[in-house]
């Protein structure tokens, strides 16, 4: 059986493109953002130290859900920003005799970081992802008009760089996508890839 990681950069689009994925594969998918996410509304944090915790359990959470999908056969699309030094799922591939495919979304960096700046000050984004001190805000410091404070472009990359995000990938079948103008991705040239990929996992 088999899984399909979607990963890569901050911003590069990787939510985007899994749920596309999901539709048009009709696979399910498990991402740690989307843990992060409801752990911060029904847990919250009150201290940096805290939201981290939370970033771990969502990433234990989002690894025993894979391991209940490998453990009844199922393929499935695995969202989040792997690091090169990250083997969390490579145990699990072993464990299960599963393949993976990983797509990596990566770019042009200074687009991409802008792209990075507009999504930190959006409205539409989690306020958990950017805040570090409390969450659920406080009335009275509430953030939702203010200008986050984010990382330089230096500092971007360099995060880029040291964790691998552009390098990760396991099991030898990598697809790198650039999404640097979304709207000039070949989808139908990704899902050809994907389907023969797929196609000669189920057949071997």
């Amino acid at each position: 059986m088999y899984c399909i990681l979607v990963t890569g950069m901050p911003a590069a689009g990787k939510s985007t493109m899994a749920e596309i994925m999901s539709e048009r594969l009709k696979l399910p998918v498990v991402s740690k953002d989307a843990i992060k996410e409801l752990l911060f509304d029904n847990v919250g944090f009150q201290s940096r130290e805290e939201k981290v915790n939370l970033g771990i359990v969502s990433m234990r959470i989002m690894y025993n859900a894979a391991g209940q999908l490998m453990k009844a056969g199922q393929p499935f699309i695995l969202e989040n920003n792997f690091e090169a030094s990250e083997h969390g799922i490579e145990n699990l591939l072993e464990k299960y005799h599963y393949s993976a495919l990983t797509v990596t979304l990566t770019g042009d960096y200074k687009v991409i970081y802008q792209r990075f700046l507009e999504r930190e000050n959006s409205p539409d984004r989690h306020r958990g992802h950017v805040v570090n001190d409390c969450y659920p805000e406080k009335k009275k410091n509430n953030l939702k008009t203010l200008k986050v404070k984010t990382i330089s472009y230096e500092n971007f990359v360099c995060g880029i760089e040291k964790r691998g995000f552009d390098a990760f990938c396991v099991d030898g079948k990598q697809i790198k996508v650039d999404t640097t103008d979304f709207s000039k991705i070949n989808m139908e040239e990704l899902f050809s890839q994907i389907k023969a990929w797929r196609e000669e996992i189920l057949h071997n």
